[in-house]
């Protein structure tokens, strides 16, 4: 059940990270470049906690606990995966966005 937890954990601090930095390109295209870095900056919190949740199943199964591959483990990565990705988008559109206004 730990497992399942931990992974329905990664799931949901993912996909709020996601939305936040969706918010924070938002903000910097509606030039609010001071909103923008807070909720990037409490979306790239967020992003650590979940990657710490990873690394926590990583170091089982290198110490050898055996995790079974499920779909919700499959789920979980392809939701972080893709806020880790965006985290870097969303950074260099707040960036274009910043010097458009300049």
């Amino acid at each position: 059940m730990e497992l399942e937890e931990n992974l329905i954990e990664i799931i949901s601090l993912s996909g709020e990270v996601k939305k936040k930095f969706l918010q924070a390109v938002k903000y910097a295209k509606n030039n609010e470049p001071e909103e923008a870095e807070n909720v990037f900056s409490e979306a790239d919190d967020q992003l650590i906690k979940a990657h710490l949740k990873q690394t926590e199943l990583i170091n089982k199964e290198a110490g050898g606990e055996k995790l079974e591959s499920s779909l919700l483990l499959t789920h979980a990565q392809d939701h972080l995966m893709t806020a880790i990705l965006l985290k870097d988008m969303a950074k260099e559109f707040m960036d274009l966005y910043q010097r458009l206004e300049d």
